[in-house]
């Protein structure tokens, strides 16, 4: 068993397992920089920074960050509110701040007063917006007509894009099934990477075999080579400090804060199930790693960081034992900036796009809507409200709208009767089922004003923790006009327990006593 220490005998586990990450993380950072319309080195520097800067301030011993697809949204609508690049990365680093801000006021906990159904919700909500923006990439549509386009309706479509993405999503719906799975080949390469290299094959062979055919230049990847110090240094995109008077990069900033905490602590939840030794991280501590992460990430340009489910599933399958594979996986990352940007350059945007919407498929199963549908209004409500809240207006106004709704529905809750009135012939019994709060007064009045004149209420408090001083009065009013309508009032066994808990009259305590 290894502690949550790394030690150089978890080497052996980790560098393996930091190789089959990096292989899962590198196409993932292309396609999220690619969907977010950014240069691809901003999606591989937050991979980078997610496994150098990170890995080493985190406590999780198996979370791997960087790049996420459900921030993909938030990256094109934010670029275009701040007014660029620039102001946004501005946005990230003011994130990054918040986030370790969250951590010194230990917030982390507050993340699991989130409901459930309005987490769900949000990211069922990404991955439709991930799959709606990524269709027309995976079909190389363009306004513009080029050779080797097809003339739609929608625009100009590439047939090779439309071929290399339906072989993309074929591979991809294929790699996992036994029948495949019994192959040491695909156990060992991850379905991402299969993708990436058939599309590299399949634009290897257009180019040397039917060039009118490949795919053109700007439907490939286009990473800068960086050969000098100088070739970096004009391509990092820096923040714009100026925008820090913007209100919009604020709000933003604000967004990207809790939609990456949130994302974070639900990842490293998840990460603590699959892990053998079912070893606990510190969420306050991730939260401040994190928020060093996207401080880096906007001093450097880099795109917005969290703890990815995929990768960091990815990381215990694969047999890492400490955060060192996290770190080999950020190692990797930036050799493969330097000496494979050929390479990376033949990925057709195609590939990354089918990727990304088989993520979306992922985060939006529509398995999701039908458990929501069958545990009731209480959980279907909030879920869909979430989802339509954050397609209509944007992620945290929608997340909101899920929260109002689910508060709505346990106010709902309350205001379901916490009481029972049973008659029989001239005896009526009002029955307390559990906490009576201000919400059940109108209900409990009307239900008192509707018991005959001349019969017997028998009030059983037994089961309730807590009578609210309302209904507590409203009782004692009740009591004090029940004679002038022949009503006989017996309070029947309310425990000593429940008189002290719920500060009952004295009234009550004395007619109690003298019931019992």
């Amino acid at each position: 068993m290894s502690s949550s220490r790394p030690t150089f005998q978890d080497l052996r586990h980790d560098v393996p397992a930091g190789i089959v990450v990096f292989l899962v993380a590198l196409p993932l950072c292309l396609g999220i920089a690619n969907a977010s319309g950014v240069d691809p080195l901003a999606g591989l520097l937050s991979g980078i920074i997610g496994g150098l800067v990170v890995a080493l301030l985190s406590g999780s011993p198996l979370s791997v960050s960087g790049p996420a697809a459900g921030l993909v949204v938030i990256v094109v609508e934010g670029i275009a509110s701040v007014g660029g690049y620039g102001a946004f990365l501005t946005a990230v680093m003011l994130a990054g701040m918040l986030q370790f801000g969250f951590g010194l006021l230990k917030a982390g906990r507050f993340a699991a007063y989130v409901p459930s159904s309005v987490v769900s919700g949000m990211l069922a909500a990404i991955g439709l917006l991930l799959i709606i923006k990524q269709v027309p990439q995976a079909a190389g549509l363009s306004e513009v007509p080029a050779a080797g386009l097809l003339q739609t309706s929608l625009g100009h479509v590439s047939l090779s894009a439309c071929g290399i993405a339906l072989g993309s999503a074929l591979l991809l719906a294929l790699w996992d099934r036994p029948a495949l799975r019994r192959f040491a080949l695909v156990r060992a390469v991850p379905a991402p990477l299969a993708v990436v290299a058939l599309g590299i094959v399949v634009t290897l062979g257009l180019d040397l075999f039917w060039p009118q055919l490949a795919p053109p230049v700007q439907h490939r990847v286009n990473l800068p080579a960086l050969d000098s110090w100088g070739a970096v240094q004009q391509v990092l995109v820096w923040p714009d400090l100026g925008a820090l008077g913007q209100a919009s990069v604020w709000g933003l900033a604000l967004t990207l804060a809790i939609v990456a905490s949130l994302e974070t602590l639900l990842s490293l939840e998840a990460v603590e199930r699959l892990d053998p030794e079912r070893r606990r991280a510190a969420p306050d501590r991730e939260l401040k790693a994190q928020g060093v992460g996207n401080l880096s990430a906007g001093l450097l340009g880099a795109l917005p960081i969290t703890a990815v489910i995929v990768r960091s599933s990815a990381n215990v399958h694969a047999g890492a034992r400490s955060r060192q594979s996290a770190v080999v996986h950020g190692v990797l990352l930036l050799a493969s900036v330097f000496l494979l940007t050929e390479l990376i350059n033949l990925i057709p945007l195609a590939c990354l796009a089918t990727i990304l919407i088989f993520t979306g498929l992922k985060l939006a199963k529509p398995s999701l809507l039908v458990t929501a549908a069958r545990q009731g209004p209480d959980r279907l409500l909030p879920f869909v409200a979430t989802i339509a809240g954050v397609l209509a207006t944007d992620l945290l106004i929608g997340i909101g709208i899920g929260v109002a709704f689910s508060v709505a529905m346990s106010v709902r809750v309350s205001l379901l009767r916490p009481f029972t009135v049973a008659r029989h012939d001239d005896h009526v019994l009002l029955t307390f089922r559990k906490d009576v709060t201000f919400l059940a007064k109108v209900a409990l009045k009307r239900s008192l004003a509707h018991i005959p004149d001349g019969s017997v209420l028998l009030v059983d408090a037994s089961r309730a923790d807590f009578v609210d001083p309302d209904v507590r009065d409203l009782l004692d009013e009740f009591s004090a006009d029940a004679a002038r309508r022949g009503i006989r009032v017996e309070w029947h066994r309310p425990p000593h327990a429940v008189t002290r808990h719920t500060g009952l009259s004295f009234k009550w305590a004395r007619e109690a006593g003298m019931a019992r």
